[in-house]
């Protein structure tokens, strides 16, 4: 059988801002994984490389500031901003390597079978489309099959990318025709969607830069909050086997010296005695010297002295947690996972275990349909009022969602045709009771209380 080269594309992210929270294009590596299992060569172009060595003779880009555990900046430059978001006074960025850059990685790869380009936000599409235009540049006959997020949300506004074909949900559901529609090869191995424990390693071993690696431990939700597409971008709500997940945290760091993992799991603290409690407890029987990061949102009810302690002795150093929002009705409008006296128990556990004030992150929706900015402000007062550390989450309407038909009637956008106006930053379901304004003396409230707790606690 003829060995086929197939090369994967994480596209540039254009907006008007883009932190790297320890993201990596995992859905993308996990296909890349399942593709070497068939015998098929992988290459990838990560177009989000903050550490590309060609950076260097770019003037116009600004460098990105890394951290060692590695979260940061990514490299910038300002564009022209697409005429639907001409009216909002910020700057509009490509976030990643330069097209030059991009089109020279093309150039030295093998020439592909095939291109599969990924997809985040659904507002990020313009960067998507530009990346496709230029692999058809380079390679004019070879199909262009684009998946992710986007496609799966806004499967209709997809089609006009230029890909030949768009791959809406797991990719994994998708390999049969892949291996043999496109490539028209035989498939070797073809995994259970059903059991995640089947799913070989993602092929990290491809990223450009290893700072650190983010670790799946389950894939959808069981709550349906009304807010998230969890259930739309899932299947289903499974788990793998915590023992092999530990393994896997293990390969990582032995073979490649990677200590730092992220974990982006919606529903990571669900029923623990099932995955969290194991899994930490066999991190600190192993003694694996690594640190983690939950910047997805924790589910707060699950926090108990246990867990709490279990967390800090096996290495979880950056938690935030999905709080929302302290008006009792609204978090029962929302999807109902987590009450005031959740937050109030968790806080008082984790601050036992010895994590301080600064280290337990809430995160708050603000620009809800119809929400007010004094709902908002009681939140951040409630949350300061433990000593943790409020963080704002801007609404960005969601298609299929259960607040996305709201969001449609209320937003003084066409959210339904153009998925630039989903972008957060527009906050497009303001209203007179949440303005911009508001939004800036929200933003300045949390940040002085910061600045005040901080002076409080320098020696």
């Amino acid at each position: 059988m003829r060995n086929a080269n197939v090369l994967l594309i994480n596209p540039w992210i254009y907006d008007f801002a883009a932190y790297d929270f320890w993201s990596k294009p995992l859905g993308l590596l996990y296909l890349a994984g399942i593709l070497r299992k068939n015998s098929v060569n992988v290459q990838l172009i990560d177009c989000l490389n903050p550490l590309h060595p060609g950076l260097t003779e770019d003037k116009g880009i600004k460098k990105p500031r890394r951290k060692s555990s590695g979260q940061g900046q990514y490299p910038k430059e300002i564009l022209s901003k697409p005429e639907p978001l001409q009216g909002i006074p910020r700057n509009y960025h490509r976030y990643g390597i330069p097209p030059r850059l991009f089109r020279q990685e093309l150039h030295d790869c093998a020439p592909p079978d095939i291109v599969l380009v990924t997809s985040m936000m659904t507002y990020w599409y313009p960067g998507v489309f530009d990346a496709i235009t230029v692999v058809r540049e380079i390679f004019p006959d070879v199909p262009i099959l684009l998946g992710g997020n986007y496609v799966t949300l806004c499967p209709d506004h997809a089609r006009l990318s230029g890909a030949d074909f768009i791959l809406p949900g797991e990719g994994e559901r998708h390999l049969r025709f892949i291996m043999e529609e496109v490539l028209q090869l035989e498939i070797q191995y073809l995994p259970d969607p059903t059991n995640l424990d089947s799913l070989p390693y993602p092929a990290f071993d491809l990223l450009p830069y290893k700072e650190q690696v983010p670790i799946m431990t389950s894939r959808g939700c069981p709550f349906r909050c009304i807010y998230c597409a969890s259930h739309l971008l899932n299947s289903s709500f499974r788990r793998r086997s915590p023992e092999l997940v530990a393994d896997e945290i293990a390969f990582w760091n032995r073979q490649f010296g990677i200590s730092h993992f992220s974990f982006y799991d919606d529903a990571f603290l669900m029923n623990p005695e099932e995955m969290a409690i194991p899994l930490m407890e066999e991190i600190i029987r192993r003694d694996l010297s690594c640190q983690f990061h939950c910047p997805n949102g924790l589910h707060l009810r699950s926090m108990d002295e246990k867990i709490s302690r279990l967390m800090i002795r096996s290495g979880f150093r950056t938690l935030r947690f999905g709080f929302e929002t302290s008006n009792s009705d609204q978090q029962v409008r929302t999807g109902g996972k987590v009450t005031n006296e959740h937050l109030n128990k968790a806080i008082s556990c984790l601050k036992q275990a010895g994590y301080e004030p600064a280290d337990i992150g809430l995160y708050l929706l603000c620009g809800l349909p119809g929400q007010s900015a004094q709902e908002v402000e009681e939140s951040i007062r409630f949350v300061l009022s433990f000593g943790a550390k409020p963080v704002l989450a801007e609404f960005s309407p969601i298609p299929g969602t259960g607040l996305w038909d709201r969001s449609v009637q209320t937003s003084p956008y066409d959210l339904a045709n153009e998925p630039l106006y989903h972008n957060n930053t527009l906050l497009p379901c303001r209203h007179e009771s949440f303005t911009y304004e508001d939004y800036r003396k929200l933003k300045s409230l949390i940040k002085a209380r910061g600045e005040t707790a901080s002076a409080h606690i320098r020696p």
